[in-house]
């Protein structure tokens, strides 16, 4: 009887990600959408001057992963501000992650 890998490693599931997928997609705006079987993420990016954010990536989970991915997330976020400090929100003005008003020819 053929062992599947899962069992073959221990127990141990081994995830591989391609250098493509290693570099990762740069989003600035994440949408959350859902429906009674699923739970949507669009992320996409934002540019000043540019009328529409494409989505970047999607990704389609049941509610019970994307719970989990929660409080993965949090539990990430507290240890992140345990090492680092506190996450500034910049509440109340505007954020952006380059300067983009600056002038024309600065770097």
């Amino acid at each position: 009887m053929k062992q599947d890998n899962n069992e073959q490693q221990g127990g141990m599931l081994q995830v591989e990600i391609t250098p493509e997928v290693a570099q990762g997609v740069y989003a600035n705006l994440a949408m959350i959408a859902h429906s009674t079987s699923e739970v949507i993420l669009d992320f996409a990016c934002v540019l000043p001057g540019l009328p529409k954010a494409p989505v970047k990536s999607r990704i389609v989970m049941a509610p019970e992963h994307a719970k989990r991915l929660l409080y993965a997330l949090q539990d990430n976020i507290n240890r992140y501000e345990q090492t680092f400090g506190p996450i500034d929100m910049h509440t109340g003005e505007p954020r952006t992650i380059a300067p983009f008003g600056m002038a024309k020819g600065d770097a």
